[in-house]
């Protein structure tokens, strides 16, 4: 502000400054004053080693887990193989090590079996209900969510369809400071998505992370009109549910939760850009009884995985969710969020349920 950085947002006094700084958004909209920090973030990193002038060169973990949507699709393929070497314990350490992730975390397990190459769509018509957005970390990491999903609004009589086109929201380009990638990932997307949204079906986004960048950092990266199409068109599960829910006459037929005791924890990127509130307003309105979990996990996407943030991320998730966690042991565990799964099953070996999965198990077959 006061001209004082002789280097800009290149400035390392920045990069000390920011390092801690998890790119929640939780300030974006927690904070009175609303500055989203996790934008600054992106910004300085991409003057730090993108821009003019600039030598310094990225780190290991930019490289590999900021593209990280790019391994996974180069490793879908060989998936099985690629996991059974993971399981190899001097092979995960060098992988870790390469990767600049932190020893005691664990890494991730590929799908052997993406979703848009297991949802099937040869005989659904051309025009379905519902169309589902097949995310990166949803296709590559957990298509079981997505499964799950199809699974409830199918019950409900509803035609769904997975888009088979590639359309990465760029989450991890963003976070880590690869803002030109970032931002012709984003003009390819607003422009693969835009003819879904313009159809009038609604599309389904179901990892929280990307969805919220679809919802915000897309129209600040794409000069496409589309983006802010896009943006507003693409619906998280609880969103779609209700609408469909109360379009209906008889509503959807969902199942019961009476007597479901749920800890949730709403995925810090949803929290601060689309909001909770039709998730709980959904699950309370089915019966659960419902314990929200305040804040972040402490993972955040690479944050948590780069080594020299371990500690940071840990007593993150000491402040409120490994508390809330133990003391409902009986209580159902949501986390809609990759990252969020990942913290509790590292730190507190649980399995969480992602919301669409929690009402695909109280289907009756």
């Amino acid at each position: 502000l006061d001209g004082t950085l002789v280097g800009g947002l290149g400035d390392p006094a920045v990069a000390g400054a920011l390092d801690l700084c998890l790119a929640c958004k939780g300030c974006a909209s927690d904070c009175p004053t609303g500055v989203d920090m996790a934008t600054y973030k992106s910004e300085a990193l991409h003057q730090r080693y993108d821009g003019e002038g600039s030598t310094e060169r990225r780190p290991r973990s930019h490289r590999l887990l900021g593209r990280l949507p790019k391994w996974a699709a180069l490793a879908a393929p060989v998936a099985p193989m690629v996991n059974a070497s993971l399981k190899v314990p001097a092979f995960a350490k060098l992988a870790r090590a390469t990767a600049g992730v932190d020893q005691r975390r664990s890494l991730p397990t590929f799908a052997t079996r993406t979703l848009r190459r297991s949802a099937s769509t040869a005989r659904l018509p051309e025009t379905p209900d519902v169309w589902v957005w097949a995310d990166s970390f949803t296709d590559h990491f957990l298509p079981g969510s997505g499964h799950a999903a199809i699974r409830v609004l199918e019950a409900a009589g509803l035609t769904v369809r997975v888009i088979e086109d590639d359309a990465c929201c760029g989450l991890t380009w963003i976070t880590t400071g690869q803002l030109t990638e970032a931002k012709r990932i984003a003009a390819r997307t607003a422009a693969t998505l835009a003819p879904y949204v313009a159809s009038g079906v609604p599309v389904l986004g179901l990892e929280p992370s990307c969805t919220a960048t679809l919802r915000s950092d897309l129209v600040e990266l794409s000069d496409d009109p589309r983006a802010a199409e896009v943006a507003g068109g693409v619906l998280t599960f609880a969103e779609l549910v209700a609408r469909l829910d109360a379009s209906r006459h008889g509503g959807l037929g969902l199942p019961d939760l009476t007597g479901v005791e749920v800890v949730a924890q709403p995925h810090c990127h949803q929290h601060a850009v689309m909001g909770w509130d039709a998730d709980q307003r959904l699950l309370e309105r089915l019966g659960a009884t419902v314990t929200r979990v305040p804040g972040c996990c402490g993972l955040a996407g690479n944050f948590g995985m780069e080594k020299g943030h371990y500690e940071v991320s840990v007593a993150v998730a000491e402040t409120h969710l490994l508390p809330t966690v133990r003391s409902h042991p009986d209580a159902v565990v949501l986390a809609d969020g990759m990252s969020c799964k990942v913290q509790l099953d590292d730190l507190a070996d649980v399995p969480a349920m992602h919301l669409a999965e929690l009402l695909a198990s109280r289907i009756q077959a």
